[in-house]
């Protein structure tokens, strides 16, 4: 690898994440991100921008859904048109999974709990029972019987990541700088541009990218 990353350094790019929380995922980036090729400095800025970001400063690697009656008709208001129906189902993290995540992605109906057994996991969140499939052909790992696994091994979780950005093709638009571009290919949309941009800013200097 170009660029061996260490607790140090992965302090001075994200100094908002617990040494655990770094320590957790150190030894997994330097085995996994040459193995996608994530192996240039500008490169490397940019996946941890990225995760950094998507995780909470490493902090999480499972979705949190403990939504309130507003948070859910604000965020998930195609399911929760009313406040019965967001009353119903507010700060009962499972149950809301399975309502949002019913009947799409391969997952079941509501009633398949389908919705929670593939719900986000991992740095970049891996979510549904056709994402995790084909994911775990591409690692050569079970993640449809045993999911748990994306969130709860911290390599999984990083190779998961790479996957990802892999089938997105990042890496060409990381050696291009395209910050927004990769954004919207994770995100969906420019969610949190503005720290995913100071992320990268330090991850730039501090790995000596002019």
């Amino acid at each position: 690898m170009a660029t061996s990353l260490t607790l140090e350094l992965l302090a001075e790019i994200v100094p908002q994440a617990k040494t655990d929380n770094i320590e957790k995922y150190l030894t997994a980036l330097n085995e996994v991100l040459p193995q996608f090729d994530i192996s240039t400095p500008l490169r490397i800025a940019h996946f941890l921008a990225q995760i950094a970001h998507e995780s909470g400063y490493f902090r999480c690697s499972s979705e949190n859904l403990n939504y309130s009656d507003n948070a859910l008709r604000a965020v998930f208001g195609k399911y929760f048109p009313d406040e019965e129906s967001a009353a119903d189902y507010a700060r009962q993290p499972e149950k809301i999974a399975n309502r949002v995540y019913a009947n799409r992605m391969g997952n079941g109906d509501e009633e398949s709990g389908d919705g929670w057994k593939y719900r986000g996991r991992g740095l970049i969140q891996l979510t549904g029972k056709d994402n995790y499939l084909r994911c775990g052909d591409a690692l050569n790992l079970d993640l449809v019987n045993d999911p748990e696994v994306v969130s709860d091994d911290p390599k999984v979780a990083i190779q998961s990541a790479c996957h990802y950005w892999q089938s997105c093709n990042l890496n060409a638009l990381a050696d291009a700088d395209e910050l927004v571009k990769i954004t919207k290919r994770i995100n969906g949309g420019t969610n949190g541009l503005d720290d995913r941009a100071a992320l990268l800013n330090r991850a730039k200097q501090f790995l000596d990218i002019a």
